[in-house]
């Protein structure tokens, strides 16, 4: 059986080879709003959204490595019919949108040009520093290269693997009830704590964000106030996601079936318990 894993490492580009990456996320949000604009006049004049293929066609001919290029095509094509599918299904769909260099975080290559060794190897950008923490497992199927608002680099592979089939397990079944004053209920009694990770960096949170809207736009002490203000969202991020995994590795183990109830997230974050209901992820 194929598994499908993902491979996070840390980047450490220079300042020449972080101006080219940042140069192909210009180069990527102007290949979008291209095809958007394409897409929308094509619509107009035949009544149906231009194919793949007529897509790749007009993303021929840009400074982006040509599998990178077909990449974007790729997901404007998977917005497209995600707006399509959802109209139908009664929902919903905003259209995409055109978009600012801000809003572009990644790129990906699908196949090639790149590759992987002590250091990444990446087409018309170089020799890119990385940090191999762990052992790479598995044929590598993309690559994407990605930019947090805290300015840091990662890569990440998507790979395949064999793995073993489903393993039966004997343990006990559990139920549980999730909530907001704790985390979830057990039916057999237990219960998970609400760490309330918001609560512990609110305070941290209103004051990096008054001391960003004192200074002068544009000026250096704002781009180092908002660098304070991505790297505090950035731990509240991680220490969520820790909490997240470490709970359901535990859960997983000690029970071979767990049932939940069918939450309206996105309905109780509407409500005045919004930033409670998000907080607990």
């Amino acid at each position: 059986m194929k598994i499908t894993r993902a491979w996070k490492y840390r980047l450490y580009p220079s300042k020449s080879q972080e101006k080219l990456l940042n140069q192909y996320f210009y180069e990527c949000k102007t290949l979008w709003n291209s095809l958007l604009e394409f897409s929308k006049k094509y619509y107009s004049e035949t009544g149906r959204f231009p194919s793949r293929k007529e897509l790749y066609l007009q993303s021929k001919g840009t400074v982006l490595f040509s599998q990178v290029a077909q990449n974007v095509a790729d997901r404007l094509v998977k917005s497209l019919k995600g707006v399509i599918s959802r109209k139908k299904a009664g929902k919903r769909a905003g259209f995409p949108r055109f978009k600012s260099v801000d809003r572009i975080k990644s790129f990906t290559y699908p196949q090639f040009g790149f590759k992987f060794d002590d250091k990444l190897d990446l087409s018309d950008i170089g020799s890119i520093a990385i940090k191999k923490h762990r052992d790479l497992q598995g044929k590598i199927k993309t690559l994407i290269i990605k930019k947090l608002p805290s300015e840091k680099w990662f890569a990440i592979f998507t790979t395949e693997i064999e793995g073993s089939g489903v393993i039966k397990k004997e343990e006990a079944k559990v139920g549980i009830d999730l909530g907001i004053d704790n985390f979830g209920y057990l039916s057999d009694g237990g219960i998970i704590e609400n760490p309330r990770h918001l609560k512990h960096a609110e305070e941290k949170l209103k004051d990096a964000h008054r001391n960003l809207s004192r200074k002068k736009k544009g000026s250096r002490n704002r781009r180092k106030a908002r660098m304070k203000i991505a790297v505090a969202y950035e731990k509240l991020s991680n220490k969520r996601r820790d909490f997240l995994h470490k709970t359901s590795k535990r859960l997983v183990d000690s029970y071979s079936l767990i049932a939940m109830e069918n939450l309206n997230v996105l309905g109780l974050a509407r409500g005045f318990l919004a930033k409670h209901v998000l907080d607990c992820s």
